[in-house]
C-alpha cells in the first residue's frame, strides 16, 4: 500500500481548496482535481488560482482524475453530490476510496454508498463538523462506511482529525444534519437580532442582556462571525438546511426551525450580500446591518419606480 497516496477532488472549491493545501502542506506528493467550473467566467479563474497556488493539477473530467488518484475526495455542493458519484463511478474500481464529505442527509450518502459500492470500491461517508477554513484537511470528522477504517489509517498520518463511527452509512450524516439545526439556526437568529436591534441602536443593551444570560460569550464577536458566514455562504448553506429539513421530515419531525434557517439563508443569497462584500465576511455587523438597509432601501426604491411607471400604451 502506497503510504503517500494519491489524491483526487471532484470539486475544487472553498472546502477542496484548503483541505488540499493543508495536506500538500503535510507532505501528500500528488494531487488532482475535477471541476465542471474551471473554464466557468469568474469562478473558473479563481479555481485556477488556487490550483496553481496549492501545486494541484487540474484535469478535464471524473475519468482522467480516477486514473490519477487512490483516495477520491467529493467536495461539490450537498445538491450535486449524488451526480457527481454517478458520474465519477466509471473511473472507479478495486483500488478506490471515495470519500464523500458533502453536507447531505443520510438517505443521500445511502444512495451515494450504493453508487460507489457497485464499482468495486470502498464508499466513505464523512461528516465534516466545523468550517473547513481555519481548519484545513484537520477539521474534526465523522467518518464510516465500508472504506472508513482504511480511509482513516492512510489519512491519519498527514494530520486528519478523524472518528469511526459505523460501517452503516448514515450516522455521521444524521450527526451532522443535527448539528446544523442548532449551529445554522443560531445564525439565522442572530441575524434578525442584529438586524432588529441596529434599527434602534439597541445592541448593546441586547448582547449585555444576552451575556447574563449565557455568560462567558462575547456576543458582539458572535454576532459578527455568525453574519459573516450567512453573508458568504448563505446560498449553501441553505440547500444544506433543505437537506435537514428531508432529514427530520423522514423521521416524523416537522422541520418548523430547519425551514425558517433556510429562507433567511436564501434571503441572503437573494438579497446578493456575499457580491456587495466581494465574497468576504463583512467587518463587524453594525457594517452587515448597515449593507442590509442600504439594499433593502434600493429594492424598495426600485420596486416603486416600477409601479409608479406609466403602461406602455397598445
Amino acid at each position: 500500500m502506497n503510504t503517500n497516496p494519491s489524491i483526487g477532488f471532484v470539486g475544487f472549491g472553498e472546502a477542496g481548496f484548503h483541505i488540499a493545501r493543508g495536506l500538500r502542506s503535510a507532505g501528500i506528493e500528488q494531487i488532482a482535481a475535477y471541476d465542471i467550473h474551471t473554464w466557468t467566467a469568474g469562478r473558473g479563474e479563481i479555481i485556477r488560482q488556487r490550483a496553481q497556488e496549492t501545486g494541484v493539477r487540474l484535469t478535464d473530467s471524473n475519468g482522467e482524475l480516477s486514473d490519477l488518484s487512490e483516495i477520491v475526495f467529493s467536495t461539490v455542493t450537498s445538491d450535486q453530490a449524488l451526480i457527481a458519484a454517478q458520474q465519477t463511478a466509471p473511473g472507479l474500481g478495486s483500488r478506490h476510496l471515495y470519500a464523500d464529505l458533502n453536507s447531505v442527509s443520510p438517505a443521500v450518502k445511502q444512495s451515494i454508498d450504493r453508487v460507489i459500492s457497485a464499482t468495486g470500491a470502498r464508499s466513505v461517508e464523512v461528516a465534516v463538523m466545523s468550517p473547513i477554513p481555519g481548519y484545513a484537511h484537520k477539521a474534526p470528522m465523522l467518518v464510516g462506511g465500508a472504506g472508513a477504517e482504511e480511509f482513516i489509517e492512510r489519512m491519519k498520518p498527514f494530520g486528519m482529525r478523524m472518528e469511526y463511527t459505523s460501517p452503516k452509512v448514515g450516522q455521521a450524516a444524521a450527526t451532522k444534519m443535527c448539528r446544523s439545526i442548532v449551529v445554522k439556526g443560531m445564525e439565522a437568529l442572530l441575524t434578525e437580532c442584529v438586524l432588529g436591534a441596529a434599527r434602534y441602536g439597541a445592541e448593546a443593551g441586547v448582547f449585555k442582556s444576552l451575556a447574563e444570560t449565557f455568560p462567558g460569550i462575547d456576543w458582539p464577536r458572535m454576532a459578527t462571525y455568525m453574519v459573516g458566514r450567512l453573508t458568504v455562504h448563505g446560498e449553501r448553506r441553505a440547500r444544506e438546511m433543505e437537506e435537514v429539513s428531508e432529514t427530520l421530515r423522514s423521521m416524523g419531525v416537522e422541520p418548523i426551525m430547519a425551514e425558517a434557517t433556510a429562507r433567511r439563508m436564501d434571503w441572503s443569497a437573494q438579497l446578493g450580500l456575499k457580491q456587495v462584500f466581494g465574497g468576504e465576511p463583512p467587518v463587524n455587523y453594525r457594517e452587515f446591518a448597515e449593507a442590509v438597509e442600504e439594499l433593502s432601501t434600493a429594492q424598495a426604491s426600485a420596486t416603486q419606480t416600477f409601479r409608479s411607471s406609466p403602461s406602455p400604451s397598445t
